[in-house]
């Protein structure tokens, strides 16, 4: 049987988080055919409200700052769960597209809607674009996770 390659977990929820968050804003602007520097005021908006729209470049850093905030906890989550149940890291795949649902949901349905960007709106397209995004999110961050050893025994 060969041996399988390590990971820390920290390296896990830094790649996967980093590169996640990363693909996720170009994802949401490539959906909504617009320029990222809006993506980035979009989700600064959950903290500033409608005036993150009328901010510049320190308004999208503070996106981009809260985009990776997210992606890394949303990592970490997933990494700390894989350490306790091997069988994320087994069916990574399947475990991923999961994760990237269950992230949709929360996201879209608990976190956005109780921040000052207000509730979302889908048609059925945007909403199977923005569902199939997560997958790739969730597939991206367990990808990463794949070769982090289980915890104590």
């Amino acid at each position: 049987m060969p041996t399988t390659v390590r990971t820390t977990p920290w390296r896990a929820v830094l790649y996967g988080g980093f590169v996640a968050g990363s693909l996720d804003v170009l994802a949401a602007a490539l959906i909504n055919r617009i320029n990222p520097l809006i993506i980035l005021r979009a989700i600064a908006s959950g903290l500033l409200g409608r005036e993150a729209f009328q901010g510049g470049m320190p308004v999208a850093w503070l996106g981009l700052g809260l985009q990776w905030a997210m992606s890394l906890l949303i990592a970490a989550i997933f990494v700390l769960a894989a350490r306790r149940m091997s069988w994320l890291t087994r069916r990574w795949i399947a475990a991923g597209v999961l994760y990237g649902a269950v992230v949709f949901v929360v996201m879209e349905y608990v976190v956005v809607p109780r921040s000052a960007a207000g509730k979302p709106h889908f048609t059925a397209l945007s909403l199977a674009e923005n569902l199939l995004a997560m997958f790739v999110f969730g597939l991206i961050v367990a990808f990463f996770a794949r070769r982090v050893g289980a915890g104590s025994h």
